[in-house]
């Protein structure tokens, strides 16, 4: 499988393309990565080096890889945070170059926009590019809670308006929906859900909430359920093998203290969980 991955990256930790690409490789997928940005560290610290790569640079990075004539052979093109609207048509410009080498290709959107924690933290216009532009470009979007209320334009409190938010996205035109971070009325103290949904059947993971650092485990898990999608064509597995993956990891990295993702120490968590969660079908 090979899989094109434009999104930002960091010297020091794991987020963006410093954790997907990892990830991917250890299940043995090839990718291609294309930096929208290179960081000394994620933003959460306040502080950091690096630049925010031109849309122009992206361009001709997607362009050289296609005059290799190889995006034939392109099985999905995977972005992430994208930091401007110029930055975010560069990216789907090369979604639409590599859906007509291949028209099977997948988009699969990580809507970066913010989450609970720290609001909105991208450019004025993006939450509207993903939700005009991106999302309908998209066959896979992963978005949080906290993004799924931004893209349907409301807060979603309780479960069933959370599966009717991801309806509205299917209606759009994405076929897989992961949401990840979910937080209801419903969801127990201590623990956190996650959706996932195929416009046929909706199905339901629970965990339990680990209080550790989770910047990248969002980049992480958006990878792993387009690897398990494109690989078993379903959203319950993909669901099942992304969480437990990424639930292993987080565990393993409270477990050793780290205020960063430990995604090399325990990086078998990533092709054979030491914990698997089976997904609940939920709704009607």
């Amino acid at each position: 499988m090979n899989i094109l991955s434009i999104q930002s990256h960091v010297a020091y930790g794991h987020v963006g393309n410093s954790a997907a690409v990892f990830a991917l490789q250890r299940l043995g997928c090839e990718v291609w990565p294309v930096h929208t940005v290179q960081f000394s560290n994620h933003t959460g610290y306040g502080a950091w080096t690096g630049e925010v790569f031109a849309a122009g640079m992206i361009e001709g990075i997607v362009s050289g890889i296609a005059d290799r004539g190889v995006l034939a052979s392109c099985d999905g093109v995977l972005s992430g945070y994208v930091g401007s609207l110029e930055t975010g048509a560069a990216v789907l410009d090369a979604v639409g170059m590599v859906k007509a080498a291949n028209p099977g290709a997948a988009y699969c959107c990580d809507p970066v926009i913010g989450n609970r924690a720290r609001g909105v933290f991208v450019r004025p216009g993006l939450p509207e590019f993903f939700r005009d532009r991106a999302v309908p470009a998209a066959r896979i979007v992963t978005p949080n809670h906290f993004e799924l209320d931004r893209l349907a334009g409301h807060d979603t409190t309780d479960m069933a308006q959370v599966l009717a938010a991801v309806d509205g996205l299917h209606a759009r035109g994405p076929r897989a929906i992961l949401v990840t971070s979910v937080e209801t009325s419903e969801t127990p103290a201590g623990h956190i859900d996650i959706v996932a949904s195929d416009g046929a059947a909706r199905y339901l993971v629970r965990t339990p909430k680990l209080a550790t650092p989770g910047n990248g485990a969002g980049d992480v898990i958006a990878a792993l359920f387009l690897y398990h999608y494109l690989h078993t064509g379903s959203v319950a597995e993909a669901l099942s093998r992304a969480t437990s993956s990424v639930y292993g990891l987080l565990r393993q990295t409270l477990a050793a203290g780290a205020s960063e993702l430990a995604l090399i120490a325990a990086q078998e968590e990533l092709v054979a969980p030491s914990e698997m969660f089976v997904p609940q079908r939920i709704g009607p």
